[in-house]
């Protein structure tokens, strides 16, 4: 049996678990009235299959040989997809971006089954200035990945599509901040 995207479910599972109200600094050093533990719902059993089904529907069109971001928030998202894949009989590899490269064993910062060469796709939990996308996509072309295009749990409409886009890069989001009835 496999996972339909619903996203209204998603929708609801963000409300519910990852959508905080109050005063927060955000990664980008941004003060916010509210904060998105995307964790949360990556984590969890409902929110895991969610993700991992809506991001299959935006690769549906363009499918990469491989799928992967940022430690630690990507990998969850990350799994959740290439689990899925798998179950479909899909051959979505996966592969995992250090914030550095390792400075024993192999030295690599990309990590996975994945080869220079191929074509990838970077995945973010939550998309607020695009910075911590972009890093991942620098390391992953580094290694020899092909990345066009970058897809997200949530953009928070707060000029991370932008930064994206003047890197020539596509963003792609389940949902956004406006979903969830805030305005940015």
């Amino acid at each position: 049996m496999t996972t339909r995207y619903d996203r209204q479910r998603l929708l609801e599972l963000i409300k519910t678990h990852a959508l905080q109200f109050g005063q927060f600094t955000l990664a980008s050093g941004k003060q916010a009235s509210f904060y998105l533990d995307c964790r949360k719902v990556t984590l969890h059993p409902q929110g895991a299959n969610q993700i991992g089904a809506g991001m299959l529907e935006l690769l549906a069109e363009e499918p990469p040989n491989a799928i992967g971001g940022m430690a630690i928030g990507a990998d969850p998202i990350s799994a959740a997809t290439i689990t899925l894949a798998g179950q479909r009989g899909d051959d979505l590899l996966g592969f995992i971006v250090r914030k550095e490269a390792k400075q024993h064993g192999t030295g690599r910062q990309v990590e996975g089954p994945v080869a220079p060469g191929m074509t990838a796709v970077i995945v973010e939990d939550v998309v607020t200035s695009g910075g911590s996308a972009l890093k991942a996509v620098d390391a992953a072309r580094e290694f020899g990945l092909k990345v066009d295009r970058i897809l997200a749990v949530v953009d928070r409409l707060e000029g991370g599509r932008e930064a994206i886009e003047a890197a020539g890069l596509k963003l792609q989001t389940l949902v956004t901040v406006r979903d969830l009835g805030i305005e940015a």
